[in-house]
């Protein structure tokens, strides 16, 4: 298949020509070979990469089928769709390296909790998306109905309730545009999020049963049935940070292949993460690629690319030269 590139793609591919900026391009590349090949993508996502408004672009990769499952964090999950709500209440800090305890106190105090330079806003934000999620929650126990968070999450989305509160363009929203597809998402420890400490909050009270949302573990088995019947052409691991986020999807192909005794498993096709973490002793987010083929998730030959650098400038520019712009 001919494409023609736009300018973005040919000035990273005449100007980005070593060290992590070759490698990034060399990741693009690789990450379009799979593609071409039919191979299929999971992309994941660590960090505050939603609060970072990564959705602008990765809306797009997701309606242009250039990812087909995502893992992130539960933070991720809920903050795109805080952002789609309450966006006109975020307060950028850009002088947030100068911020005193008090500072950072005052802040507490006007209800805005900070993500770096962005502050999140509680009220518009939080409580907003509260009200809504609840009640999905409790519609679902009532007629003994479970499901994975991420679903309740589209349910949300998709049933027009919040769309009175929308502050930006609802195609920024890469939550809305996998939401619109259904596209599959693995958010391990969920709970550490906010919308997880609301539901723990609701269960403490006796208003809620933990069993309404489905498990980490059931998130494991539902990647382990889908890795299973999709990596006949292949799947790639396109990594955004570290954590969890790829630690726990990365770990279904040695789980399936030692623990299931399925050894006809295929390993990961493909491998790149973006990462500023130095290497370093124990630590998951900085160990080189090589180290995962002793734990049974890359094999030899899988093209392995590492690019040390901010993911927040990396990975638009991966993605819009997937997108051909």
């Amino acid at each position: 298949m001919t494409t023609t590139k736009g300018e973005i793609s040919k000035f990273i591919e005449k100007y980005y020509l070593h060290f992590n900026a070759a490698a990034l391009v060399d990741a693009a590349k690789g990450y379009e070979e799979q593609l071409n090949s039919g191979a299929k993508m999971l992309v994941s996502l660590a960090g505050a990469m939603s609060t970072a408004e990564l959705g602008k672009i990765f809306a797009e990769m997701i309606r242009q089928d250039k990812v087909q499952i995502v893992s992130c964090t539960g933070a991720n999950l809920e903050e795109d769709i805080m952002n789609l709500v309450a966006h006109s209440h975020y307060k950028r800090v850009p002088n947030y390296r100068d911020l005193t305890p008090q500072d950072e106190w005052n802040l507490l105090e006007k209800g805005l909790n900070r993500v770096t330079d962005t502050c999140i806003p509680e009220e518009e934000a939080f409580r907003q998306i509260q009200e809504h999620i609840v009640k999905i929650w409790k519609d679902a126990e009532a007629k003994g109905e479970r499901y994975l968070p991420h679903e309740y999450m589209y349910k949300l989305l998709l049933s027009g309730v919040l769309e009175e509160y929308y502050e930006i363009d609802i195609k920024d929203s890469w939550m809305y545009a996998a939401a619109e597809k259904n596209l599959p998402i693995v958010c391990p420890g969920w709970e550490d999020s906010t919308m997880g400490n609301i539901f723990a909050s609701y269960v403490l009270k006796g208003e809620l049963k933990a069993s309404t949302m489905k498990s980490g573990i059931e998130y494991m088995t539902f990647l382990a049935d889908w890795y299973t019947d999709h990596s006949e052409n292949g799947i790639g691991f396109f990594q955004i940070g570290g954590g969890i986020a790829g630690d726990f999807p990365i770990c279904v192909v040695p789980m399936l292949y030692q623990d299931m005794e399925r050894t006809e498993t295929p390993f990961w096709s493909y491998f790149c993460q973006i990462s500023d973490s130095t290497t370093s002793y124990g630590s998951y987010s900085g160990a080189v690629p090589n180290e995962k083929i002793t734990w049974g998730k890359l094999d030899i030959n899988t093209p392995k690319f590492i690019i040390e650098s901010d993911a927040t400038i990396v990975a638009p520019l991966i993605f819009a030269y997937l997108l051909d712009m």
